[in-house]
């Protein structure tokens, strides 16, 4: 019973800071990228977002167009996580292992909300070509600056763009060249 209440307790730590440090990160990409903030999703981003947010922005400042406090939010929030879980399982690791775990989470979780927001806009695309919904504009807003270098480099051919499944495939190289320990992805 015990083996089942610590892994029930893992999968919601892990879901839960999860959630919450891809909605940090949401917010960090559309404003990274200039994404249109009046957007209902944008909107929910920010509610959910700005209780912690703003109080760190006092102490951490922007960096040109790059919101730092949300940076240091999203690798303590990792690291929150990373401890969570060394501690339900009883383990402990020196806290530089932690930090450096924490990183690679945070590009692990990055490659995989770049991945499925690529994936979900590719499917939105087949579906209604041409229609424009809020959820395909934030799609548009977030994955855009990955997708317009690929798109220089390799032309549309024969009308289809193929930027999004190179994009695709390079997200999982990256994803699997992360050495961070399978419990922590």
């Amino acid at each position: 019973m015990t083996a089942n209440m610590n892994n029930a307790l893992l999968f919601l730590i892990d879901t839960v800071i999860g959630l919450y440090i891809i909605a940090v990160m949401l917010r960090f990409i559309l404003q990274a990228s200039g994404g249109d903030f009046f957007n209902p999703i944008a909107q929910f981003l920010l509610r959910i977002t700005d209780p912690i947010l703003r109080p760190l922005r006092y102490v951490i400042p922007r960096w040109g167009q790059f919101d730092m406090a949300a940076v240091v939010l999203m690798l303590g929030l990792a690291f929150l996580n990373i401890e969570a879980v060394l501690f339900l399982i009883g383990m402990q690791a020196r806290i530089g292992s932690v930090v450096i775990w924490s990183i690679f989470k945070l590009l692990v979780l990055g490659c995989n909300l770049y991945f499925f927001s690529i994936l979900v806009q590719a499917i939105l695309s087949w579906f209604s070509p041409g229609m424009h919904s809020q959820a395909s504009i934030i799609l548009w807003d977030i994955n855009e600056p990955l997708l317009r270098p690929v798109r220089q480099i390799l032309p549309p051919m024969g009308g289809f763009d193929f930027s999004p499944l190179v994009v695709l495939i390079v997200l999982q190289v990256i994803n699997m060249l992360i050495p961070l320990p399978g419990l922590f992805r």
